[in-house]
Parts: C-alpha cells; sequence; structure tokens
C-alpha cells in the first residue's frame, strides 16, 4: 500500500477550490482515480510486478509485502480511495483506453521534504518495464505534476 508521509495529518494539502483531476485520456493510456471496482487488475499488476515494486519502494515502504493478499489488496484500494475523497493524497490507476488492462498506479501526496510541495509516485507492471508506454507516462507524468496540479516543486522518489 501507499501511504502518505502525512498518515498521520488529518487535513487536506490542498486549497478546498482546487479541482483534483479526475480523468486524462490519451491514445495509449486512461489516467483516473483508484477506486475499489479496481481491485482485481490492480492486484494482478501488483502481483506479476512484485520484485520490481519492491526494488522501486524498498523495505522502508513495507509494500508490497511478499504475502500480499486479495483481501489485504481491497482494504488498501479502499483505502486510497477514501484518502482522496478526504483530499489527504490522490490515487490513480493508468489503464489501457478500453479499461481492459491495468498498467501501473500514479500516487500524489503531501511532501515530507524542506522545499517540496508533493511526492509523486508512478510505477507500471513489469511487464511495461522500459517499455515505450513506461517512457510516455514517465513525461507526461512529470509535466502534469506541475500544470494540472497547484505545485511548484514535486518530488519523483525513485525517479530523481
Amino acid at each position: 500500500m501507499f501511504v502518505s508521509p502525512h498518515e498521520g495529518c488529518r487535513g487536506a494539502f490542498l486549497p478546498d477550490s482546487f479541482v483534483v483531476p479526475t480523468l486524462v485520456a490519451g491514445p495509449r493510456f486512461r489516467i483516473r482515480p483508484i477506486t475499489v471496482h479496481d481491485v482485481v487488475k490492480d492486484y494482478g499488476a501488483v502481483m506479476g510486478s512484485l520484485d520490481r515494486l519492491a526494488g522501486r519502494f524498498g523495505p522502508e515502504w513495507g509494500w508490497p509485502d511478499r504475502e500480499f493478499t486479495f483481501e489485504q489488496a481491497l482494504i488498501d484500494v479502499a483505502w486510497l480511495q477514501k484518502e482522496g475523497q478526504l483530499r489527504r493524497s490522490f490515487s490513480y490507476v493508468v489503464i489501457t483506453p478500453d479499461e481492459e488492462r491495468q498498467l501501473g498506479r500514479i500516487h500524489v501526496a503531501p511532501s515530507d521534504a524542506p522545499g517540496a510541495d508533493a511526492v509523486v509516485v508512478f510505477w507500471v507492471r513489469a511487464d511495461e518495464e522500459d517499455s515505450s508506454v513506461e517512457k510516455e507516462l514517465e513525461e507526461f507524468v512529470r509535466e502534469w505534476a506541475v500544470t494540472a496540479w497547484p505545485f511548484e516543486t514535486v518530488r519523483f522518489p525513485g525517479r530523481d
């Protein structure tokens, strides 16, 4: 599970007037907020990418655990959905345009490091590693984080 660095923080980290992006559609992928309805595809993407995700996030994140169960995945996805509703952090699925296959995820959260407004973490499933989709997504996310969101400085853990 992605845990916001401000997990204990109860307030939103964005102004109430900010309209959070809800759908980005392009020719190769769609990006929309994660919901519990995504759990089956999300679980498949996570389980098929365990080594890659553990290497990306490392032990300090504690995710994903080797014994990650479907029930844990449902709880995680529901938590991510609720965090978005509370405006504390925002998680998105990256899916094919027909919504048949989840390609990865994007998480936007407050930064705990001085000099940054937010952290944006994103990943693609292991079978998309180093693909043109991953490169296109990275280019898109880096631009999106500073143009569609009210951030001046964004950290990209695992990418910078």
